[in-house]
């Protein structure tokens, strides 16, 4: 339970510091790879609440996940909570508005390039182009969701 209700800045300014635009690599029914755009926020399994506040914030019906690797040198790490947002439709009118124009620092930057892999990498199923084609036309921009 959180202590007090999430802004949008505090959102964003949570993400600049632990947030990730970035792709997950899934196989297609018939086998072959691809490259879904996604947004991923990982945090300490004691954070899991801020995680739930976040989403439920921003309206999204992500589940948050819990991870416990443990990785291949025999270190001890504590368990992680991780939202991660990958449907196109939360993509295209939650994510990228909520973020569009609203980053500073290298996340801005990252999310720019990401947007512009969108377009460039092959193996981003056509249908997620869109959000790409939606950036450079000025969509976002002149159309603002969010404060």
């Amino acid at each position: 339970m959180l202590e007090r209700k999430l802004t949008n800045d505090y959102i964003r300014g949570l993400v600049e510091g632990e947030g990730s635009f970035t792709f997950s690599k899934n196989k297609r029914h018939d086998g072959t790879s691809i490259r879904v755009p996604s947004f991923q926020i990982k945090m300490h399994i004691r954070d899991k609440a801020l995680l739930e506040g976040m989403r439920d914030h921003l309206g999204l019906g992500n589940q948050i996940y819990i991870y416990n690797y443990q990785g291949k040198d025999g270190s001890k790490r504590a368990p992680t909570a991780t939202l991660i947002v990958r449907d196109f439709g939360s993509l295209k009118n939650i994510i990228i508005p909520f973020f569009y124009n609203k980053l500073a620092s290298n996340k801005a930057v990252q999310f720019k390039e990401w947007l512009n892999k969108i377009a460039e990498d092959p193996l981003v199923p056509e249908s997620y182009h869109l959000l790409y084609r939606l950036h450079k036309s000025g969509y976002y921009a002149k159309n603002p969701k969010f404060d």
